[in-house]
């Protein structure tokens, strides 16, 4: 009879790691990611870790044949700093996506905003795609793809959302790749309202995801893994004597401090690979959208 366990060593993982980190948490009273995110889907191929020196409690998410795994913070929020240290699939990623994201809960899929962070794999020796795309009142198709300038399976690196009323930021060990400003007063739907939570999952999409889908995920190579630690999210300030973020008045300047508008011209100047505002065959058709053509 067949097992009906699944037949990679994602739930022989789970179990052993699971073990281990009783013992660990048991001896140690700190603050963890365990505490502010809950497994959403396949549980059962996800589980907690301490790092080799003790300090740092890291989430391993699994994919093999049968399905992978996701989490989202335990809490929602409206205007905030999302910073995580990710550590992606090896070698032969092809056909895996790993992702990080902002949605909300329990609003209509034709009126949702969303903040996607998408990480391709590839092939072994080939590069990650970082593709992004950011939607607003149930309208998306905004991508932008960049390549990393080191190797992101190899160690942690931090990626952020940086979300306030003015504009959305994505950096990557603290340099500045995509800024989504808000344009509402030319038509342009901006997140303003639905509270959204942290997302992370790792999943097969090899329909798709690799060199449009031609490389196909390679099971023999599975289980995979990626790995999350160090979730920090950091509230909106507005300015001072302004009651919150979303009072912030209309000409404010409080929210350009942040961003340092020269990295992110270099930064995608040296790394970004397709840019839909510059995708004119796209939108031969239509003209393209209005976000890209009005400051």
């Amino acid at each position: 009879m067949a097992s009906s366990l699944p037949s990679s060593s994602c739930w022989h993982s789970v179990l052993l790691v699971a073990m281990l980190l009783v013992v660990v948490m048991d001896q140690m009273a700190m603050a963890y990611m365990y505490d502010d995110i809950e497994i959403v889907w396949g549980d059962d191929h996800s589980f907690f870790y301490m790092d080799d020196a003790g300090d740092d409690e890291i989430l391993a998410l699994c994919l093999d044949q049968t399905h992978g795994s996701g989490f989202h913070s335990k809490e929602a929020f409206l205007y905030a700093r999302f910073d995580v240290d990710l550590m992606l699939v090896p070698d032969n990623s092809a056909g895996t996506v790993t992702t990080l994201y902002l949605m909300p809960e329990d609003v209509p899929w034709d009126y949702h905003d969303e903040v996607d962070l998408e990480f391709l794999g590839n092939v072994t020796g080939e590069p990650y795609t970082l593709h992004t795309n950011i939607f607003a009142n149930g309208v998306g198709n905004r991508e932008e793809q960049f390549r990393l300038w080191f190797d992101p399976a190899a160690d942690f690196h931090t990626y952020s959302i940086d979300w306030n009323p003015k504009r959305i930021t994505i950096l990557v060990d603290g340099v500045p790749i995509r800024s989504f400003r808000n344009k509402e007063e030319h038509g342009v739907a901006f997140p303003t309202w639905q509270k959204m939570r942290l997302h992370g999952s790792l999943w097969n999409a090899d329909d798709w995801a690799t060199q449009g889908g031609r490389v196909k995920t390679d099971w023999s190579e599975a289980p995979f893994f990626a790995h999350y630690r160090n979730l920090r999210v950091s509230w909106c300030r507005p300015s001072p004597g302004v009651a919150w973020c979303g009072d912030e008045p209309p000409g404010s300047t409080w929210f350009d401090r942040g961003l340092d508008a020269a990295a992110l011209r270099r930064a995608r100047d040296a790394h970004m690979i397709y840019d839909y505002c510059k995708d004119v065959q796209r939108y031969r058709w239509s003209g393209l959208p209005k976000e890209c053509t009005v400051e």
